[in-house]
């Protein structure tokens, strides 16, 4: 069978684009394998009329629509390389190969976790990436932030206005943040205090945060830490070598979705460092409006509902 659009990636934004591609009645193949991404994450938080759903739950429901669609085919298999041009793509699905006039990227990032001892551990638990995902849930502890070279940019930004949630706000720059007078002098005058040393390891107590160590020895009382690690494509994306930014992330355009190869579209959260859920589903929302005024103006014909 010739698809319409192959989705790789079966999150908020690949559900959300075969859900809308199918009430196009357009033959969709929608594929999944693996981990979520937030596999640590036990709710979804900020999607209106399903705050505090489980991600697993989120997904469960989404299948249960889609099978409401007979154009819609999902499967539990990875999407491993994809060849071909526009209007006749043809990858590898598990161990099969099919064939398809679009391929719609929803494979989100990978997240490479600074080496800081126990941070893996408690990635997800006590250390996040998102305080409008957990700071209600933990508000009015002692936070920090873990900055970093490659985030720089945004760190001074960032870390005041984890104020919102908790009074008590540390930087932790690492070794690697540099603040001017002007930096300083904000980061006082809103309280946050700031620790200059390497980050050593997090102490844990099960899974919560008790303190971060330093290199001088110093344990530090933190309850919640935020990083934002860096952050890679999956090799599925690196083969297909879509144009990226400074930061990494796929270049699509903002309106169609599409990305520097022609007929490969990408939405969610490997397309920006504005990452969540409601995010990612309203962007596969997008791409899925342009993928099908994009496919109903090429065929120049109605699409059998058959």
């Amino acid at each position: 069978m010739l698809y319409d659009v192959l989705i790789a990636g079966g999150g908020p934004a690949g559900l959300s684009a075969a859900l809308t591609l199918g009430r196009a009645c357009k033959r969709v193949l929608l594929c999944d394998a693996g981990p979520r991404r937030n596999a640590a994450a036990v709710h979804v938080h900020n999607f209106v009329t399903r705050d505090g759903t489980p991600p697993d739950d989120f997904r469960r429901v989404a299948r249960e629509q889609l099978a409401a669609y007979p154009a819609v085919e999902v499967r539990d298999a990875p999407v491993r390389q994809v060849t071909g041009a526009r209007g006749a793509f043809r990858a590898e699905v598990g161990a099969e190969v099919v064939e398809a006039r679009r391929v719609l990227l929803c494979t989100g990032v990978v997240d490479d976790l600074p080496p800081v001892e126990g941070l893996a551990t408690l990635w997800g638990h006590a250390v996040f990436q998102c305080p409008y995902c957990h700071g209600w849930e933990l508000k009015g502890r002692r936070w920090g932030y873990l900055a970093a070279a490659h985030n720089a940019d945004h760190a001074l930004a960032f870390v005041l206005q984890l104020r919102a949630w908790t009074p008590a706000v540390t930087l932790f720059t690492g070794g690697e943040l540099p603040l001017d007078r002007d930096a300083e002098a904000r980061l006082r005058a809103a309280g946050v205090s700031v620790e200059g040393g390497a980050v050593i390891r997090l102490i844990p107590a099960g899974s919560r945060l008790e303190a971060v160590e330093l290199e001088d020895g110093r344990q530090v009382p933190c309850e919640v830490l935020f990083a934002h690690p860096r952050q890679r494509q999956v090799s599925l994306v690196q083969s297909l070598a879509v144009a990226t930014d400074e930061h990494g992330y796929v270049v699509a355009d903002a309106m169609r979705k599409e990305t520097s190869v022609p007929g490969v579209y990408a939405a969610g959260d490997l397309t920006s460092r504005m990452q969540a859920a409601v995010a990612a589903a309203a962007a596969g929302m997008q791409a899925r409006a342009m993928l099908n005024l994009d496919l109903t103006l090429a065929s120049g014909t109605a699409t059998s509902t058959a």
